[in-house]
């Protein structure tokens, strides 16, 4: 297998397991998707390095050219209150710090996103400028963005739902600047930039990961089209 299809097949398979035990709750999740993909990657390519979420940073990643940077369950809290959607699995891989391959499982409707197969964004459909926000509380700036932009809001849980809401047409930014890790985003930006979405932080620089602190606080995911406006509107 190529690493898009490692990615993708991981994603999924992890999905397909935290759906069959999608009773047990969110923190046995966590733990067993982890044990999953840490052992399929042992398996599939064990020269890498790995950074994932659920387990201890080894820091031989940092000597690493390639590092598969990990989500077991993204949205821990929503994948505990089913039937809810809003989750999931994040699986890619950073290659000389930039996010190159990915793939977003988004098990609860039966999806796989994944680089592989850069998914086609649909056209914009008139209206107001569309933003995914959080189901809690907006940050600051998201709310300003909001306000500037004379958006609508459309909340959701889990940062790779919301990621992948821009990829699927079904939103138009998605900004976040409330504090994320790595793992957050990295295989998320991989999807969304495969698909020309444009991808960086909030500022507008790029987004950089396998450092040696995988905070990683803000993240901006839009239409390109879109992007000039939505920068002036963070600023």
């Amino acid at each position: 297998m190529n690493d898009h299809t490692v990615a993708a097949t991981l994603a999924a398979e992890a999905g397909e397991l935290l759906l069959a035990i999608r009773d047990e709750g969110g923190a046995a999740g966590d733990r067993k998707s982890n044990e999953l993909l840490l052992a399929r990657l042992a398996e599939l390519r064990p020269e890498d390095a790995v950074l994932s979420e659920e387990s201890t940073d080894n820091p031989v990643r940092l000597q690493r050219d390639r590092v598969w940077i990990i989500d077991p369950l993204d949205g821990t809290r929503e994948y505990g209150e089913p039937p809810r959607p809003d989750w999931a699995v994040h699986v890619a891989l950073a290659v000389g710090g930039v996010a190159t391959i990915g793939a977003v499982a988004l098990p609860a409707t039966g999806v796989v996103l994944h680089t592989g197969e850069p998914p086609v964004v649909p056209p914009r459909p008139d209206g107001p400028i569309r933003a995914v926000v959080s189901r809690s509380r907006a940050s600051w700036e998201v709310r300003e963005m909001v306000a500037r932009l004379s958006a609508v809001t459309v909340p959701m849980g889990s940062a790779g739902a919301k990621a992948m809401a821009v990829v699927r047409g079904e939103v138009d930014v998605y900004a976040h600047s409330g504090g994320q890790y790595e793992w957050d985003s990295c295989a998320p930006v991989a999807v969304a930039a495969a698909a020309g979405l444009h991808v960086s932080r909030v500022d507008g620089s790029p987004l950089r990961y396998n450092r040696r602190d995988p905070y990683l606080p803000d993240l901006l995911i839009c239409r390109p089209e879109l992007a000039d406006k939505v920068l002036a509107a963070l600023a």
